[in-house]
């Protein structure tokens, strides 16, 4: 049985190891909001809740999904939420004109998932030029509105009766061996193969020029400024999550996104992370030297110019000020690829 001064010796030692300790460190709470419904398209972010990997970085975060018929930017701007899932650089181009103040602070995809799909028996689409020759191209209004106007540019050919409204139901397409349909390439491809039993054709507008990112992590331009910790802590922990989930185990993501969204499958999310790996949506160009999230000034440069030529943004832009490399391209979490 311990003496008196045994007790009194521990009681002291327990009293200056918590002393060291000190009390436990409150986490910063903040929301992140998606343009859509959970999917593995979202996955590095799933997992970095599901992991524990953002309470590592002393954040508690919050992700609110998107969906249909929603207004997914609107929270940011109006001060809700702390960070939103940016699609892709059209709405930042266009946003200093309407003197609306955002900033992409990571690019977690370094291609765009946009694509176009044919039948694989169509004679004559070899090439993305191809598809020119084809009398119907189902897209929706915002891909007629954006990118197509590009493609009219960039691959003369292109005419506005070829275009014919998207309502994202693929029968559309499936039934009509004469058209090419737009979709996500982790996505869309999958949903013709389950409904009709074959593959299609698939062409990916960024291997053909479209060099935007997409799913970027987009502030408000006057939170970085007065919130550069909490940004990094998000944008590091969030790239460590994306690793972790095509490279590491991604079950805790998977779980946490089925939880979220009943409808998605592990063979559908097994399909989209495969795909995502095939074309180097995530790890390829700037990121696979300097890591995810990082932005290629080339290729927003290029990206810009030909978008205005194309008259889908205005002229003029100053493109440093709607981005930043600021809190990427340090290779922050890539000793965790395999």
């Amino acid at each position: 049985m311990p003496s008196i001064r045994q007790l009194a010796l521990a009681l002291a030692a327990g009293t200056a190891m918590a002393a060291l300790a000190g009390p436990a460190m409150a986490l910063d709470e903040v929301t992140f909001g998606t343009n859509w419904l959970p999917e593995a398209e979202h996955g590095g972010f799933y997992q970095a809740v599901a992991d524990g990997t953002y309470e590592k970085y002393g954040l508690k975060v919050t992700i609110e999904p998107g969906g249909p018929q929603k207004d997914t930017r609107a929270p940011l701007l109006a001060g809700k939420i702390q960070f939103y899932m940016s699609g892709n650089m059209l709405v930042p181009l266009q946003a200093p004109s309407q003197g609306v103040p955002v900033l992409e602070v990571a690019a977690i995809f370094q291609k765009e998932p946009q694509v176009l799909l044919v039948h694989p028996d169509t004679p004559g689409i070899d090439t993305f030029a191809d598809l020119a020759k084809l009398p119907t191209l189902f897209m929706s209004q915002d891909g007629f509105q954006s990118y197509f106007q590009w493609m009219k540019q960039a691959y003369p050919g292109f005419k506005d009766e070829q275009y014919k409204p998207y309502n994202f139901d693929p029968q559309v397409f499936i039934v009509d061996k004469n058209s090419a349909m737009q979709g996500y390439i982790t996505s869309e491809p999958y949903a013709v193969q389950k409904a009709a039993g074959f593959k299609p054709k698939e062409f990916l507008l960024a291997d053909s020029g479209f060099v935007t990112p997409s799913t970027m992590i987009e502030v408000l331009s006057d939170y970085a400024a007065k919130n550069p910790d909490i940004v990094q802590r998000f944008v590091d922990a969030s790239i460590i999550g994306w690793y972790n989930y095509l490279y590491g185990d991604p079950s805790k993501g998977n779980a946490a996104i089925k939880a979220a969204n009943p409808e998605m499958t592990d063979e559908y999310i097994a399909y989209s992370i495969a795909k995502m790996k095939e074309v180097g949506l995530v790890d390829s160009g700037v990121a696979a030297e300097k890591g995810i999230g990082c932005f290629s000034d080339d290729n927003q440069k290029t990206f810009y110019d030909e978008m205005a030529k194309a008259k889908v943004v205005p002229e003029g832009v100053d493109i440093s000020k709607t981005y930043t490399n600021q809190f990427v391209c340090k290779k922050v979490g890539m000793d965790l690829k395999k």
